[in-house]
């Protein structure tokens, strides 16, 4: 669109060249205000971002301990009911203190395998927030860039 204080002029002239600044009377210290706000604004995003990442991998940990908690409460419950059980029919074939001793130590087994695969998960979980740390960088870059 032509603007009425310049002439129409030739295409692939220096007047096409010319830009008029969008707010031509705005001070550097507006600016940098402008810019410090902006600033101040896009950390309070960041912190928001971080604390909804931790959030989440928090959730998936607590699912995780539940997990293993779980495997804690079969096991005690599976060593009590089953070791009686089996016991007292190994009994019949050998000592009492033989059966017994072999049913504990197939319960141990079985609770050791379910805590191993609940520190599995557990381990799986990455608690570091990855979506803030890239933003943080770009943040910082877009910073450097508009100081130099």
């Amino acid at each position: 669109m032509a603007s009425s204080m310049h002439p129409p002029s030739d295409p692939g002239s220096v007047d096409d060249l010319v830009t008029e600044p969008a707010q031509p009377d705005r001070s550097l210290g507006d600016l940098f205000g402008d810019m410090t706000r902006d600033f101040s604004t896009l950390i309070r995003k960041e912190v928001e971002l971080a604390k909804t990442e931790i959030k989440e991998d928090a959730t998936e940990a607590g699912k995780a301990g539940a997990m293993l908690g779980a495997a804690g409460v079969v096991g005690l419950v599976a060593f009590i009911i089953l070791s009686m059980a089996i016991a007292f029919i190994l009994d019949t074939f050998m000592p009492t203190w033989l059966a017994f001793l072999i049913v504990a130590l197939l319960l141990a087994g079985a609770a050791a395998v379910l805590a191993s695969i609940g520190k599995k998960k557990l381990s799986a979980i990455d608690p570091t927030p990855k979506e803030t740390v890239q933003t943080l960088k770009e943040d910082a870059q877009w910073l450097s860039e508009q100081r130099s």
